[in-house]
């Protein structure tokens, strides 16, 4: 498997991005320990014209200023004082656009994962959410910023490929206080996936 390239974070279209992130492996490599999982669920968000987003408008602040960064560079926040977030930035540098994981199914290091959420078997709640994404896979706040070609968080090209028929598309989910913006088609997700929040065959 090969990491994907600057070039797939650097395009304009982040929703396109968010559709072809689908498939691809997120890894993770922290103290020699290694994580992974086949993203199975994600959402766009536009920056500055999206009110869902947190930079919409163009607000910038210590929260929110790894958006700004450059693209495939990890933007990492947290929800709810317990969450851990993880996104991909994509666009140009000063585009604030973003692609948050929320789910993805554990492919390597299980037992890890198993530790890291305290849970004593595998099952569908392991990795589907975008907080317990974070959490299996030992993404924290301090790691947003990091940059996704290096050697600590990294995703790669399995050269799977879902046809249309095979991807689900809806509204995002806990953005409902966006407007009219909480009801855009921005989340995809593998159809039929038991790692997928809510109902997968929908």
């Amino acid at each position: 498997m090969k990491k994907l390239p600057v070039e797939f974070y650097d395009r304009k279209d982040v929703v396109q991005i968010a559709r072809d992130l689908l498939g691809k492996i997120i890894v993770t490599k922290f103290d020699g320990v290694l994580t992974s999982g086949k993203i199975t669920e994600t959402e766009a968000y536009i920056g500055l014209s999206d009110k869902a987003s947190h930079s919409f408008g163009g607000k910038r602040t210590l929260r929110n200023e790894h958006m700004y960064a450059a693209p495939g560079i990890a933007y990492v926040y947290i929800c709810y004082g317990m969450h851990h977030l993880f996104n991909v930035v994509t666009n140009k540098k000063d585009i604030p656009d973003a692609v948050l994981i929320r789910a993805v199914e554990p492919l390597k290091g299980i037992e890890t994962m198993l530790r890291r959420t305290g849970k004593i078997r595998l099952d569908n709640t392991l990795t589907k959410g975008p907080g317990n994404v974070g959490r299996a896979l030992g993404i924290s706040k301090n790691h947003s910023g990091l940059n996704l070609l290096g050697n600590k968080i990294f995703i790669c090209d399995d050269d799977v490929y879902y046809d249309e028929s095979e991807i689900g598309y809806s509204k995002r989910i806990g953005v409902e206080s966006a407007g009219a913006a909480a009801l855009y088609q921005y989340r995809f997700y593998v159809k039929g996936n038991k790692f997928v929040s809510g109902n997968p065959n929908k």
